[in-house]
Parts: structure tokens; C-alpha cells; sequence
């Protein structure tokens, strides 16, 4: 196994055998093929007699949900375990430990996650996660901070970057997000029955200057490493413990692109809250739990990240009385930009979201959706005016109610 080609079953469990710390020569293991998205093969390989177990995840040279036409690099696979080690360093225990790597195979051997869910299926499920916001936040505020100039050493975060340049994934998102739904395109994808939507968007002269805005900054900014791709599915969670997976869309970016996924997609959960929950009452308080669930979220970063920033900040000129609060406003505003502009390709785009995409009645769906584009839409028409959460939320409670927010 010298050079770089698709993993067997059987090549996936001798691998797995170089995990010593779990797996030794009377190891007797069992390997299945799980599906993770489209990108990679994921195998979850068991030792029957121990019950000990890893996933073994390996990047395809393609795009599995168009095909060899979507040419990728598997240098993502690096990028990816690179990533995850400086975030199991910078937060211990937030995402699945690497036990074994292996670049020219373009795979990671990793901790096995199986006793937590998807975040996205334990919404849809009714489930309630207590401590996602103080953990997220916590995850955020350190992997942000700590990969920043407002921390690092300003030679080694350049040198930093280099190492994270991830250009077939940026591609990806710079297109999906920030492009694509605003034109007429083969990959967007939506029921006909919203195309007076669609056809909205493209011609939304003020929307496109917000979003070019915010796409601006996405291919300028070297604010702090990303995850790049912080969304309810790349989180695995139980109601005590959170895991952050799947960073393969990792570079250094805008901080607020990491923060706004989160908050998109726990408010693409509350558009779909209908479509789920048939009774009012319950509904009514689900939705109230998620949108406490959005605002506990930004709070936890923005205490942790303000309490790292006085304990830890290395720049001198940030001390500068004054910047700490511009800076956390301008977070704030990027945060509900980048929100709405990913609410908004998650309705018309190329990959959907599960939470509204398999509601089963046509007209709740149907309903879920135009709430979801209404939202995205006035986060990201109305960011760059931001100036506290609460303003934040009156834009969401505003948009849900279908008033339209005022620049």
C-alpha cells in the first residue's frame, strides 16, 4: 500500500491493526463502510472480542455526489488531521483524537464517536442539548483566539497559514455559498414551487452587494484557522458532551464564517420546527428553546473569547482601550452575515438541510423554507448595522413574523 488508492474492507482493518494502544495481532476485527457526506470513505472498524473500535476515514480525488467531473486534492486529508490535532490541543477532548495517520493514503485512524449522534438527527428527534451552547462557544472562542493575531506570534501565524491553504474546498464554498444561488446555475437545486424565491434572489440587487461583501472577505480575510464547515451535521452530541468532526474545509478565514454556521443551522432547525412538532403549545416552546439556544451560543463565545483576549492577548496594540469592543462588534456582524448566506444556500443550493428537506408535507416544507429565506435574507441585508445580540434577534423574531427588517 505505497501510493494512494480507495481502501478495501480488508485494507481498513490491517490498517487499524497499527492502533497499539486498542488493537494487538489476536485482535479480531470486523469492518463496515459507513457514509459520512460526499467526499470520503468512512470505515468503522470493531474488535469483536474487546468491543474496542475506531473510524478510519479516507478523502476520494472527487466529489462523490457529482463524480470524477469534480476533481478534489487529497491534500484536504492532511488539512483535515492537521487541523483536528491543533483543535484536540487548543480544547482538549472537543473533537475525536487521531491515532494514526497515513498522508499518501490520504486516511486518518480515529476515535470512534458511536455512543454520540449527529447533531442535526437529534434535533429532528426532539432531543435537548443543555450544554451545546457553553461547549460550542468554549470551542469556538479558544480555536479562534488561539489561531489569531491577537495571539500568535505574527511570524509563525503566517507561516501557519501556508501550511492550512486548502483551495479545492474554499472553491467549493466560495461557489455553493457565495455565488451560485444568486445566478442561474446546473447545481442549485429547490422545489419549482419556490421558484418565485429563486428568481428573487438572483435579482436582489441589495442582496448582492451584502453578499458580495461578505465573499470578499471570505477570500481575504486570514482572521484565524476555521473549522470551515460548523454545521449541526459535523457535530456529534450527547446531552453532556459535545464533538466537533469533519474540519476538512479548514483554512484561515473570517472568524465569523465558523460562527455563523453554527447559528445558521440551529435556526434552520427552528424554521423547520412545524414540520416536526404538529401541536402548537409544543412547538411554540421548541422554537423558544432553539432561538435561547442562538443567542446562549453567541454569548458563551463571546465571554470565553473576551476572557482569553484579557488573560492571553500577545498584540500590543490590542490593548488599545476601545478595540476589544469593536472587534467583538465586528465579529457579531460577520457572524449574522455569513449566518443568512448559508440559511440561504441551504435552501436553494446544491446540499440541503435534512431538518427541512425531509419534512413530509409538502405545504410545511414548503413553509419552512420561505421562513428560512426570509431570515437568511435580513441577516445578511441588514449585518453591517448589528450592534448587540438582541439587535441579532429582533432581526430573526421580525423576519419570522414576516416583517421585513429596515436598514
Amino acid at each position: 500500500m505505497s501510493s494512494y488508492h480507495p481502501l478495501t474492507l480488508d485494507e481498513a482493518m490491517q490498517l487499524s491493526q497499527k492502533v497499539l494502544d486498542l488493537f494487538d495481532a489476536n485482535s479480531e476485527l470486523t469492518c463496515r463502510e459507513i457514509g459520512d457526506g460526499n467526499l470520503n470513505l468512512v470505515f468503522h472498524v470493531t474488535d469483536i472480542n474487546s468491543s474496542k473500535s475506531v473510524i478510519v476515514k479516507q478523502a476520494l480525488p472527487y466529489a462523490k455526489i457529482v463524480g470524477e467531473s469534480w476533481p478534489l486534492s487529497l491534500d484536504r486529508a492532511r488539512i483535515e488531521r492537521e487541523l483536528l490535532q491543533e483543535e484536540y490541543r487548543l480544547c482538549p477532548g472537543s473533537v475525536p483524537e487521531v491515532y494514526y495517520y497515513d498522508d499518501e493514503l490520504a486516511l486518518t485512524i480515529m476515535e470512534d464517536l458511536s455512543d454520540h449522534v449527529i447533531m442535526r438527527k437529534g434535533l429532528i428527534e426532539g432531543n435537548h442539548y443543555p450544554l451545546f451552547a457553553k461547549h460550542i462557544g468554549q470551542f469556538m472562542a479558544r480555536t479562534l483566539f488561539y489561531t489569531s493575531d491577537l495571539a500568535m506570534d505574527q511570524s509563525l501565524k503566517k507561516e501557519s497559514v501556508k501550511k492550512f491553504v486548502n483551495p479545492d474546498q474554499c472553491k467549493i464554498t466560495e461557489d455553493l455559498i457565495f455565488e451560485e444561488p444568486y445566478r442561474i446555475s446546473e447545481r442549485n437545486s429547490y422545489s419549482p414551487i419556490i421558484e418565485d424565491e429563486a428568481e428573487a434572489l438572483r435579482t436582489d440587487t441589495e442582496l448582492h452587494l451584502e453578499i458580495a461583501i461578505l465573499r470578499e472577505k471570505f477570500l481575504t480575510q486570514t482572521q484565524a484557522l476555521l473549522h470551515g464547515d460548523l454545521h449541526t451535521g459535523s457535530i456529534f452530541i450527547t446531552p453532556e458532551s459535545t464533538k466537533v468532526i469533519d474540519p476538512e474545509f479548514g483554512y484561515y478565514g473570517p472568524m465569523g464564517f465558523d460562527i455563523g454556521a453554527v447559528l445558521a443551522n440551529l435556526l434552520l432547525h427552528y424554521a423547520s420546527v412545524p414540520g416536526w412538532i404538529s401541536e402548537g403549545v409544543a412547538a411554540a416552546t421548541r422554537e423558544e428553546e432553539l432561538l435561547d439556544m442562538v443567542q446562549d451560543v453567541w454569548n458563551e463565545f463571546e465571554l470565553h473569547f473576551r476572557a482569553l483576549w484579557e488573560q492571553d492577548v500577545q498584540d500590543y496594540m490590542a490593548r488599545t482601550k476601545g478595540y476589544q469592543e469593536l472587534y467583538i462588534t465586528r465579529l457579531l456582524q460577520d457572524s449574522a452575515g455569513f449566518a443568512g448566506s448559508k440559511m440561504i444556500r441551504r435552501i436553494v443550493g446544491l446540499a440541503h438541510a435534512a431538518d427541512i428537506d425531509t419534512i413530509e408535507d409538502a405545504a410545511l416544507r414548503e413553509q419552512a423554507e420561505r421562513k428560512a429565506l426570509t431570515i437568511g435574507k435580513s441577516l445578511v441585508k441588514n449585518h453591517r448595522q448589528i450592534t448587540s445580540i438582541s439587535e441579532f434577534m429582533n432581526l430573526i423574531s421580525d423576519a419570522s413574523k414576516g416583517k421585513v427588517g429596515q436598514r
